[in-house]
């Protein structure tokens, strides 16, 4: 492939895809940013507009389009409970006919492709911590299973264009990601902390508390993304990316009320149906493969979020659907 490749990101303008739009365009590639702004906004990518290098597109991207590039990057979803589970239709429309309409342009253009699926493909882990070889345990007609499913399906795409049409593939498993850009409406529960704990509300903690997650932050996980989808050694996946640090969500909260100074009081409301109860990735497939650790201690990546959450208008954001 040329030095300068031509790279879309579907996705782009949402919290992660901006991101690696940045990481893109600053490394002198030709980026077409392509979103339908669901979740995401105009201002994250505002930055990027006056670069000769950069093109945003709005596309919902369930329909086809017909673009000529060298890679793609497949991070169109909407990814916090609250979004996904608004149309859930349409989030599985946009896992599966997005998929097809990605694998479709790769096939034609003889691009490689990543697809950014999602820890969720474990559901309710019965494994800990999780390996790509654990096929998982979903409930596939519970209100999750539209992101769920959706994301399981479109590895099953991926690998059924590779086995057929030996399309050039990769495909990625992301856990739980933070950092500046999160919309501090998407329902996630770093953005939902912070926000309540810097406006002086109650935190909201679902169930006891004691479930875990690992939370990787933003610049190591855009540096696994490059990472998978320039590795030239045969590997398609899937790996696992995210920090294997595991912290229980009410250990979450205790380090946001200290680093925001908050006096907010925590309250416990009912867990969610299909909310798992452990998450924790096996890195060791992308260690030996990518080379890949995540750098970013959960208290570092923290502190630089909450710095930017600091640095904006609540009022200019608003939440994406009734939700949140």
């Amino acid at each position: 492939m040329p030095t300068v490749k031509r790279i879309l990101v579907t996705g782009g303008a949402g919290f992660l895809g901006s991101h690696l739009c940045e990481r893109l365009v600053e490394r002198g590639h030709d980026v077409i940013c392509l979103d339908n702004f669901f979740t995401s906004q105009k201002s994250n990518v505002v930055h990027l507009l006056g670069c000769p290098n950069f093109e945003l597109v709005r596309h919902d991207i369930t329909l086809p389009i017909y673009l000529e590039v060298d890679e793609i990057y497949n991070l169109a979803c909407p990814a916090a409970p609250g979004h996904y589970q608004f149309n859930p239709i349409k989030t599985m429309k946009t896992s599966m006919a997005g998929a097809i309409n990605v694998l479709g342009m790769a096939k034609r253009c003889r691009a490689r492709v990543l697809q950014a699926s999602t820890s969720e493909v474990y559901g309710d882990p019965e494994i800990h911590p999780q390996p790509e070889t654990y096929r998982g345990s979903v409930n596939p007609i519970g209100p999750r299973a539209c992101y769920d499913e959706g994301k399981r399906a479109a590895e099953a795409l991926f690998m059924d264009y590779h086995r057929m049409n030996r399309v050039d593939v990769r495909i990625v498993r992301i856990f739980n990601t933070y950092g500046p850009r999160m919309h501090p409406f998407d329902g996630r529960v770093i953005s939902n902390f912070i926000r309540q704990a810097l406006q002086a509300e109650e935190i909201t903690l679902f169930g006891s508390g004691e479930q875990t997650r690992s939370f990787c932050y933003r610049d190591d996980m855009v540096e696994g993304l490059v990472r998978m989808m320039e590795n030239d050694q045969g590997f398609i996946g899937p790996v696992n990316l995210g920090n294997p640090g595991e912290f229980s969500i009410a250990e979450l909260a205790e380090h946001v009320l200290r680093l925001t100074g908050s006096r907010s009081r925590i309250v416990n409301k009912p867990l969610p149906a299909d909310d798992p109860k452990r998450r924790r990735p096996d890195i060791r497939l992308a260690k030996e493969k990518l080379d890949w650790a995540p750098t970013v201690p959960l208290e570092t990546g923290l502190a630089k979020t909450i710095e930017w959450f600091r640095s904006i208008e609540f009022s200019d954001y608003r939440p994406p659907t009734p939700h949140y």
